[in-house]
């Protein structure tokens, strides 16, 4: 059963666009991965993410892609490599992630609504 939220709980989760600035393959991660530097725009900063996309997207594909992020998720380390966002994306048929971003460009920071 899908559980029912309020409002002011979906306030609590702040997801934000941003503008994938580098890609850094990350072969010490358990599954294929990359190490994506984000900009967030001056209010929220550059920050860095783990992102297991590879099925999908080769790194020079998306450096300039905008995409959507939880940013108010505290730091967690995967491996040697602290991620400080989480890039949200759906799976596909066959479960590989496809990357959420907006269809037009927008500026970095802003929040979803």
């Amino acid at each position: 059963m899908q559980q029912t939220i309020s409002y002011e709980d979906f306030l609590k989760v702040d997801i934000r666009v941003g503008t994938i600035t580098a890609v850094e393959p990350y072969p010490e991660a358990r599954r294929p991965a990359y190490k994506l530097t984000v900009d967030f725009g001056p209010g929220i900063g550059v920050k860095r993410s783990s992102a297991q996309i590879t099925v999908h997207y080769a790194p020079e594909t998306l450096v300039g892609r905008q995409v959507a992020a939880v940013v108010n998720f505290p730091p967690k380390q995967i491996g040697k490599f602290m991620s400080e966002v989480l890039v949200l994306g759906f799976p596909d048929a066959e479960g590989a992630v496809v990357l959420i971003g907006p269809s037009h460009a927008v500026p970095n920071g802003g929040r979803m609504f």
